[in-house]
């Protein structure tokens, strides 16, 4: 696994905001904004999320990536205009640091949200929900941040078979984008229950639409970036 994070978390200039959280283990989950992000309720930004579960490498890299390319922008044009947006290249560093899927305590981070399906049943130790909705300290901060700051959508980033998934009442039109440059699919699901997922608190629980990116799992890490490039790009309005 060698994905570009540490150089984003060295190099980038952007805002963050690094005491925000921390894991179970206590690494610190750095989160970056841009300068015409308010903390204030209801701002309404595009949230981007990379490693809700660590051994899925292309999604931190595409996170990181695109924090790399917004602050390239920023760098050359510091008065440019991009909507409000906040972006977390790594959700789990628990996991990412240990190449597992779930976190420092063995919680599968997508199944422990506070959505109303939520469910303590264990699939198998990759899916563990947690003992209760939210147990983990990183599912609580960003369920927090999602209920005080409303996002307009929510981007997170996996690899497994490759497609664009979306939990709401149809397709954001982010995902068409997505869909039209990539080549893959558009979907309402993954194409079996996720019960405690971001997707489903996010929908069921705030009215909030999200996209899964699902990148071909063992993608080589140079090719992440290219792929989605003008996808992400046409998204943050830049093209």
């Amino acid at each position: 696994m060698n994905t570009t994070l540490s150089l984003a978390l060295d190099t980038v200039k952007l805002p963050r905001h690094s005491q925000w959280a921390v894991s179970t283990l206590g690494h610190r989950i750095e989160l970056f904004f841009s300068p015409n992000f308010q903390w204030r309720e209801n701002a309404k930004p595009l949230l981007f999320i990379g490693g809700v579960h660590g051994d899925e490498y292309e999604g931190v890299e595409l996170a990181a990536q695109t924090l790399l390319w917004l602050d390239s922008i920023y760098q050359s044009d510091s008065t440019t205009e991009i909507s409000p947006w906040v972006l977390i290249p790594c959700i789990n560093p628990d996991g990412y640091k240990s190449n597992q899927r779930t976190n420092g305590r063995g919680v599968d981070l997508n199944r422990n949200f506070p959505a109303r399906d939520w469910s303590p049943r264990i699939k198998s130790s990759r899916y563990n929900p947690g003992t209760f909705p939210a147990s983990e300290p990183e599912v609580r901060a960003l369920a927090n941040f999602i209920v005080r700051y409303s996002p307009r959508l929510v981007i997170h980033c996996h690899s497994w078979h490759p497609s664009i998934t979306f939990t709401g009442n149809e397709a954001p039109v982010e995902a068409k984008i997505l869909g039209e440059t990539t080549g893959y699919s558009v979907q309402p699901d993954i194409g079996y229950p996720t019960p405690g997922s971001l997707g489903q608190f996010a929908w069921l629980e705030q009215q909030i639409p999200v996209i899964c990116i699902e990148e071909q799992e063992g993608t080589a890490v140079e090719s992440v970036w290219p792929h989605f490039e003008s996808g992400i790009k046409k998204i943050f309005g830049k093209i």
